[in-house]
């Protein structure tokens, strides 16, 4: 009995202690199990530090790039406007030192001739016939001569008048080459009827001079010539526009894409540089 007491009051001394132990820890934290916190160390601020000055650098040199055309025109015109001394901040393009390309234009070749026959008179050539006066006769194909300059051939009727008639119609009546013409209009025309004992015309219809009653004749003459040199014309130079002289103008004119009109024309003068 005694070693039972003794027992029971060494298990509740233990027990007293146990629980006295555990008291103990809870109230003292530094004994609190967990985990190590790092005290962070308190540090002082750093003094302010004074503002520094930014300097200013030059912008490096770099390697100019292709702009668009309405920068560098603005840029060009900046610079061109304002006085050297005072460019700042704005980019200067050096204009373009080499030789501007002109278009390609394609300008049409005129040819220039010379008269050399000025003073040159026709006269009746034995080889070539006259033609014969036909109220009704109509040049071939003028009807289908395109073209405000070939009116005068579309519209052309032979008359037939007395020297009268002609005289109070026409101030320009002349003798060439054996027949009477009169000037219209920049153009020489047969005048039949005007006297029966000179009506000598290789060829009936009008024959273009310009602007002045310059006698056909010198122009025929220059027009062979120039057909002659370009290997044309075969035939000689007589100021008549015969046979061999309308088939001359007429392989001229298809080579140089005019209207065949085998006839001394406007188209075909300024062609040849004559008028």
């Amino acid at each position: 009995m005694t070693k039972f007491f003794t027992l029971l009051i060494g298990f509740s001394l233990a027990f007293a202690a146990v629980a006295q132990a555990k008291r103990a820890e809870q109230g003292n934290p530094k004994n609190t199990k967990s985990k190590p916190v790092q005290q962070q160390q308190q540090v002082a601020p750093k003094a302010p530090k004074a503002p520094v000055q930014k300097q200013r650098l030059a912008p490096k040199q770099q390697q100019p790039q292709k702009e668009s055309m309405p920068t560098m025109k603005k840029a060009w015109k900046d610079a061109s406007t304002t006085p050297e001394g005072v460019r700042r901040n704005r980019p200067v393009v050096q204009p373009n030192t080499l030789p501007a390309v002109q278009p390609n234009k394609l300008n049409k070749t005129v040819k220039t001739f010379q008269p050399r026959h000025r003073d040159f008179q026709a006269k009746v050539n034995p080889s070539i016939a006259s033609v014969r006066f036909n109220e009704n006769f109509r040049i071939r194909n003028a009807e289908n001569w395109r073209g405000h300059h070939y009116n005068a051939f579309r519209t052309y009727r032979p008359q037939w008048h007395d020297r009268d008639w002609w005289r109070s119609h026409h101030n320009h009546i002349v003798l060439i080459g054996g027949g009477w013409y009169y000037w219209n209009s920049g153009y020489w025309y047969p005048a039949w009827g005007y006297d029966d004992a000179a009506a000598y015309y290789p060829y009936d219809g009008p024959i273009y001079v310009g602007s002045s009653p310059r006698p056909f004749d010198q122009v025929v003459a220059d027009v062979q010539s120039s057909l002659q040199e370009q290997g044309y014309y075969r035939g000689e130079v007589d100021g008549l526009v015969g046979p061999l002289t309308q088939e001359a103008l007429a392989a001229y004119q298809s080579a140089q894409g005019l209207e065949p009109t085998a006839a001394i024309d406007q188209p075909t003068l300024e062609s040849l540089g004559i008028s």
